[in-house]
């Protein structure tokens, strides 16, 4: 196994402090860069109206990491799965990935809706959102996950 080390860029700052599974649609955060980033590395990203939010959940420590199949939500109504076939938090390398809408941006700090990470999060990338990396054609899921996923966003 390859070790490397990934180092924030900012943070989030908002007013969910802490992890909760769903209503993340309406969260208005800011992500702060760090000091060390020039502003001009935000350049243009006004031009683009969703961004790519990756970031690390800070908060998940190592003994509660999955790495077998589980019940999503520990719901047993739901099938096991692996945690790569589901987008839990208890990962293995503790990133977490959003697109967001970006509201504005103001020197250093971006405005965005929709960030299902909560006040401190670590934030690890920043990409825009291009039609080009959408996905081609149909997505499909299994009907568990559009249950699960039913009032996350609202």
């Amino acid at each position: 196994m390859n070790k490397f080390t990934i180092s924030s860029i900012g943070a989030v700052h908002n007013a969910r402090k802490t992890p909760e599974d769903d209503y993340w649609g309406d969260v208005i955060s800011e992500i702060k860069l760090n000091n060390e980033w020039s502003m001009s590395s935000l350049d243009g990203i006004e031009s683009f109206s969703h961004l790519e939010i990756l970031f690390l959940f800070h908060l998940v420590t190592n003994d509660i990491i999955q790495y077998s199949s589980r019940h999503p939500r520990n719901n047993e109504a739901y099938p096991k799965v692996g945690i790569f076939a589901q987008r839990g938090k208890n990962r293995p390398n503790k990133i977490g990935l959003t697109v967001v809408e970006l509201i504005k941006r103001e020197d250093n700090c971006l405005t965005v809706r929709g960030l299902d990470a909560i006040d401190g999060t670590p934030i690890i990338d920043i990409k825009p959102v291009m039609n080009e990396f959408l996905p081609k054609g149909e997505i499909i899921q299994p009907q568990w996950a559009t249950d699960l996923m039913a009032i996350y966003w609202e």
